[in-house]
């Protein structure tokens, strides 16, 4: 059974997850948390989970079938969660993941025109019963999110998924919002704040959701 909390960071690329999630980080030590919780994220997480991660993101592989994707993503998850986040939660660790399932259903199954039950029988299959306690979503139009990875070449990974168009973007951040609009458990963010004043804002939600 599970005893730690489960969160998840989700959102558009370029919405600046991984600096809100590591500016978190900080405030979350300087709050006196840095032995109650880990970091981790998606596709990737752990040893093996990193390998798919490779095949998935590597620009060359421009010729992946849509359902090779999906279940490659899944595969990963999996990994990663036997791996890396039931051992977390059963240790009484808060969890914070850069993407979970919720991802899946948004580029593979929305974005990718693949009906979302079948993307969720697979993901279900790999994830059982573990949902995200609370998932954040730090949402910005995909033409800022493009912007600034374009900006950013250079200092971060510019990946597979990157290179869609922005008409891909749009319909993931619209699935993405879809999602928040249907579930109580994603809570929207704005993005296009400072990513100080974004981090700032999800440790508030972790407040008022009782998750710290």
């Amino acid at each position: 059974m599970k005893k730690g909390r489960f969160i998840s960071i989700e959102g558009p690329d370029g919405s600046g997850k991984s600096s809100t999630i590591k500016a978190l980080s900080q405030l979350l030590d300087q709050a006196g948390w840095q032995d109650q919780y880990i970091l981790t994220r998606e596709p990737g997480g752990s040893a093996i989970a990193e390998q798919i991660r490779q095949i998935l993101l590597d620009v060359h592989n421009q010729d992946m079938d849509h359902r090779t994707e999906a279940l490659l993503f899944a595969a990963s998850r999996r990994q990663h969660l036997v791996e890396t986040v039931i051992p977390a939660l059963e240790a009484g660790k808060i969890v914070i993941c850069d993407r979970f399932v919720d991802s899946s259903l948004a580029y593979q199954g929305i974005a990718r025109n693949i009906s979302t039950d079948l993307i969720w029988q697979i993901n279900h299959f790999a994830i059982e019963d573990y949902l995200p306690d609370l998932t954040l979503l730090i949402d910005v139009p995909a033409e800022v999110g493009l912007e600034r990875i374009y900006k950013a070449q250079g200092k971060r990974q510019f990946d597979r998924l990157d290179r869609e168009s922005v008409d891909f973007h749009n319909l993931v951040r619209q699935a993405f919002l879809d999602f928040a609009a249907e579930q109580e458990r994603i809570v929207l963010v704005d993005g296009t704040k400072p990513v100080d004043q974004v981090a700032q804002d999800c440790l508030e939600l972790l407040q008022a959701h009782g998750i710290i």
